[in-house]
């Protein structure tokens, strides 16, 4: 431990904390369970002492100099004596620890010095301060804010921050600050937030716009070309999947694109929407899907296309059935009447009303700037597709270790029979009725009483939304034969080559065989094997677990990709995968692959 965190441990500190007994502001000079390593040694010099030359002595005790209970009725003072512990181990957030092992919880930490030390007194018999230690106080209260300010910027106040809270499985639910104090608070807050995200994309990613030349969505978006993670400097593709992963390990070679990618707010996380949805549903509806705290942070050209078409299995005479529009409360009405049944038209209904939600309700626990109706099915799955809307997934705790995901499509629910990337819910009406239930509000059910979780009836409103999520078709992949794999007489060489690559060499379909690509399991690809668990962004970076396989049917349509958003464009996915399983596809068989999958 270096001799400035030590020293700046000793300086005193102040903290503001809550409990039981109401608001509390303690002033204290050192953690009343501070390893002996942390406090004045006999003999050292004494850094308080007005007099040159002075030094702790044997039975010179440090004491709380003031407590304030703060409630409505007003203010009392009492003190206290600080024992400390010896033989422990120093931790930099040691000062703040004491506070939550004595069954309190840290609420703000900063190191203004008010204290001074009872020397060889009774601890219960000093009541006030003497103005010859208010100067003392003052004289060292410049030094100490410089050793803190040295501390703070050595480890952070997020990371003290972070340990010095107790891990809970819930979210607060009686909000003490006011909502405009809140609101005002993050608003400050959010350039510095969004400029983190931005500097952690464009170290890890090219972000530009490089379209690939004649391939596209189904409605005509350009496909977003080349790979765009970026390796560490002086390494190549080749010479990493030549490395074990131990390896890569230790050097720290892993390319940072291929880690986890955090929530554009990790600490705060919660639905975020691109800004195309959130102007198109405001002009539609007049519900402003806007968070105050923070913004989208992909940029929309390596998003799906918008509006994305919808097929229908049940009418594939039809065609794209969405009209070039953004499927809505306003509209469905129109666009489906006639043809879907009674029942559907309920269901559809019901997937494009808004209810509320974590960040949009009517409490003054929200992030829209007034209170919100809520959020839609459709506001993530867009015309029973994706957005690429981004989130936090609910089923991990604490939330550094909760995953961001990416908002998978709808389209091909009838052939799937695990739903959520992790939650492994066997039927889409368990998706359905538990998503809002559960993923809306964090996986927390005391949350949702309280911001008005919207409980739907399992044999009619889910069946009904069930049905309709159902009759969402993969787009058409005219090159594909009857068993999901290329005709010879419409595909290219190299397509074909690639195919061969894919359920050969690359061994892609062990996990997703033909003909919609999925084998409807879950598979721990342990990419920990890779790199060691670090915090990036107050994400815990580790190992993903069991990840659901998802269909790669009509996949050049729903970028980006993995569950979480990590991998841009499928030839990062290639390079992602070639690493991971250690196949040593060539560069030519990359490329192979890529175009069969664009064929899917």
């Amino acid at each position: 431990t270096s001799s400035a965190i030590r020293h700046s441990l000793r300086t005193p500190a102040m903290a503001h904390f809550s409990g039981e007994d109401g608001d509390k502001t303690a002033h204290y000079p050192y953690d009343t369970a501070a390893p002996a390593a942390c406090l004045p040694q006999v003999g050292e010099a004494d850094p308080w002492s007005a007099t040159a030359g002075a030094t702790i002595g044997v039975q010179q005790p440090w004491r709380i100099q003031k407590r304030e209970y703060r409630r409505s009725a007003g203010t009392r003072t009492m003190q206290a004596p600080l024992t400390p512990t010896r033989g422990a181990p120093l931790h930099a957030n040691l000062m703040v620890r004491t506070v939550v092992s004595a069954g309190l919880s840290t609420r703000l930490f900063r190191l203004p010095p008010i204290v001074q030390r009872a020397g060889n007194q009774d601890m219960g018999t000093q009541t006030r301060e003497t103005s010859t230690m208010k100067r003392k106080s003052k004289q060292h209260n410049r030094g100490a804010w410089i050793v803190a300010a040295i501390v703070m910027a050595s480890i952070g106040l997020p990371l003290i921050k972070a340990l010095a809270e107790e891990p809970s499985s819930y979210s607060p639910v009686v909000i003490k600050e006011a909502f405009e104090t809140t609101m005002a608070r993050m608003k400050a807050a959010k350039p510095d937030v969004m400029q983190r995200q931005a500097d952690l994309l464009a170290e890890r990613y090219d972000l530009s716009d490089r379209p690939a030349e004649g391939v596209a969505m189904s409605r005509g978006k350009p496909i977003q070309a080349g790979v765009r993670v970026k390796l560490t400097p002086g390494t190549t593709w080749a010479e990493l999947a030549n490395m074990p992963p131990a390896e890569i390990r230790n050097k720290g070679l892993f390319p940072k694109g291929f880690l986890p990618l955090p929530h554009p707010n990790h600490a705060e996380g919660g639905m975020v929407f691109p800004q195309h949805h959130i102007d198109e549903i405001n002009k539609q509806e007049g519900r402003n899907l806007t968070r105050f705290d923070l913004d989208y942070d992909l940029p929309t050209h390596l998003l799906p296309e918008y509006p994305p078409p919808i097929y229908l299995t049940t009418r594939t005479d039809l065609g794209d059935v969405s009209q070039g529009k953004v499927v809505t409360i306003d509209n469905y009405y129109k666009l489906f009447n006639g043809i879907l049944n009674p029942k559907q038209l309920e269901g559809f209904r019901l997937l494009v009303t808004p209810f509320p939600q974590q960040q949009f309700n009517q409490t003054e626990d929200r992030r829209s700037a007034r209170p919100h109706r809520g959020v839609t099915c459709f506001d993530c799955h867009v015309n029973g597709h994706t957005n690429a809307t981004t989130h936090l997934v609910g089923d991990i705790r604490p939330q550094a270790f909760r995953h961001g995901l990416d908002t998978p499509p709808l389209r091909g629910v009838n052939i799937q029979r695990l739903f959520g990337s992790q939650r492994a819910l066997k039927s889409i009406e368990d998706f359905t009725e538990f998503e809002q239930r559960a993923a809306y509000f964090d996986g927390d059910p005391v949350i949702a009483t309280k911001k008005g979780a919207n409980i739907l009836e399992r044999g009619s409103q889910v069946h009904f939304m069930a049905e309709v999520q159902a009759l969402f078709d993969f787009p058409p992949a005219p090159k594909l034969d009857v068993f999901g794999k290329l005709d010879p007489a419409k595909a290219t060489e190299a397509e074909l080559r690639g195919q061969a690559a894919f359920f050969g060499k690359g061994r892609c379909a062990e996990c997703h065989p033909a003909p919609y690509y999925t084998d409807n399991l879950m598979h721990n690809l342990r990419t920990e094997r890779f790199f060691k668990p670090q915090m990036i962004n107050d994400r815990m970076t580790v190992g993903d677990g069991p990840i659901k396989t998802f269909p790669l049917r009509g996949i050049k349509d729903s970028p980006p990709y993995h569950h979480d958003r990590r991998l841009l464009t499928l030839e990062d996915t290639v390079e992602f995968y070639n690493l991971i399983l250690g196949v040593k596809l060539t560069e030519q068989e990359k490329k192979d692959v890529v175009a069969f999958m664009r064929c899917l």
